[in-house]
């Protein structure tokens, strides 16, 4: 497998992101979007901090169940409940200071958004990786 990151001359400078990603391989994973729900079911608490640690806490599970790590994912959509560009600066933080890390140096986009699935959700992210 290859995955070639880059930022071409004429497109702005990335917070630590890359505008293309290109992968040459033969299985690519793809998960379900990560909600912030504990193995219970139940909604992580700590408001945007903790449901955020939930959701890499369950991507890293993921990742493993497929044999990937953070370093093989090509691809991120991080969804956040919330209108203020502090809250999804905070979470784009949180993610580049984690054990999965390594994910959003790729093709990655931080949106946010009215609302998600379950009530109180804050946070969601949906990731492809490479193989």
């Amino acid at each position: 497998m290859r995955i070639e990151r880059t930022n071409p001359d004429g497109l702005h400078a990335t917070p630590g992101y890359h505008h293309v990603t290109k992968v040459q391989t033969e299985r690519l994973v793809f998960l379900a979007g990560q909600c912030p729900l504990l193995p219970s079911g139940e909604l992580a608490e700590g408001g945007l901090p903790g449901q955020t640690s939930q959701v890499i806490d369950n991507i890293m599970v993921a990742l493993a169940a497929a044999g990937a790590r953070p370093e093989d994912v090509v691809r991120t959509v991080i969804y956040v409940a919330s209108p203020v560009r502090e809250d999804l600066a905070a979470v784009w933080t949180q993610l580049n200071e984690s054990p999965l890390a390594p994910a959003f140096t790729t093709a990655s986009t931080l949106l946010g958004v009215a609302q998600l699935g379950f009530p109180g959700q804050l946070v969601e992210i949906d990731v492809t990786a490479a193989l």
